[in-house]
């Protein structure tokens, strides 16, 4: 009665998974722009080639742990093949052929998806300097005079530079329905190329551990329809009354805090991302 109960629970467990996992969202899966896309066919392709691997394991160990129970007296079982030239081969070539191929197919994305490869499109590219603060991001807009913190906006379809930097311990910058994380170090400049193919709003994180603040060092990524709606965004800023053109200022704003908001900032010295970072 126990045994019977016991299976039914695990039915359930089982079907309520189903349910409840299906609210979760993958962003790493949900793929907004080109660098992601490939990103995402490289993991599903690797992924299944995997499968050739361990599906036949998985299949050899239920096969034989069934055939061969102790209760099927009927089976007989004759350990007595001491070499096989045919099975030697399988399991040599198969692994080596595959390995082979991942090997191959790693080394060719390597070079696609290189972070500082400029991303072709007719479109003018938006510069974007990056500053990971305690514990918030703190975004300059060297072409337009502003700044902002915890939200970055970009046209659809425009490619996208992020230099990217820190002013305190290491972050790492992560727009994951876009693609690609690299590193923001102090004392370094990392970039990154990027670039939307629809209009939404994604998640930007930290994927580093920083400190007690990190679990809410999280921005958030529009990607807006056109770019009359992107000058829209940037004439709001430039109306802010917030400025950020002195080193006194940015010693300010840098102060560590967590939960910080969404925060605009107009006139923005233009050197200030190099003297940060010199």
């Amino acid at each position: 009665m126990i045994y019977k109960n016991l299976n039914k629970f695990k039915i359930l467990l089982l079907i309520s998974n189903v349910f409840i996992l299906n609210g979760c969202n993958n962003m790493l899966l949900t793929s907004h722009g080109t660098i992601a896309k490939q990103e995402h066919s490289l993991i599903l392709i690797s992924f299944i080639m995997m499968l050739f691997v361990i599906v036949p394991v998985f299949f050899m160990t239920i096969y034989f742990s069934v055939k061969y129970r102790a209760s099927n007296i009927n089976q007989i079982y004759k350990p007595d093949c001491s070499e096989s030239k045919i099975i030697e081969t399988i399991v040599w070539f198969i692994p080596v052929l595959i390995i082979s191929f991942l090997a191959y197919l790693t080394w060719n994305y390597c070079h696609v998806l290189d972070p500082q490869k400029s991303i072709v499109s007719k479109y003018k590219p938006i510069k974007i300097n990056v500053i990971a603060l305690d514990w918030r991001w703190l975004f300059i807009y060297p072409d337009y005079n502003i700044a902002s913190i915890n939200e970055i906006a970009f046209p659809v379809n425009t490619p996208v530079i992020f230099n990217i930097t820190s002013n305190s311990v290491m972050n790492s910058f992560f727009i994951p329905s876009l693609g690609s994380q690299i590193y923001a170090m102090p004392g370094m400049i990392t970039k990154l190329n990027l670039i939307s193919n629809d209009s939404g709003k994604y998640k930007g994180i930290s994927s580093n551990y920083s400190g007690k603040g990190f679990s809410n060092m999280k921005f958030t990524a529009i990607s807006l329809p056109n770019k009359k709606v992107f000058l829209s965004w940037i004439n709001k800023i430039q109306k802010s009354p917030k400025q950020l053109n002195t080193i006194k200022m940015f010693q300010k704003v840098s102060f560590p805090n967590e939960n910080h908001y969404v925060e605009y900032f107009s006139n923005v010295d233009q050197m200030l991302f190099k003297r940060i970072f010199y």
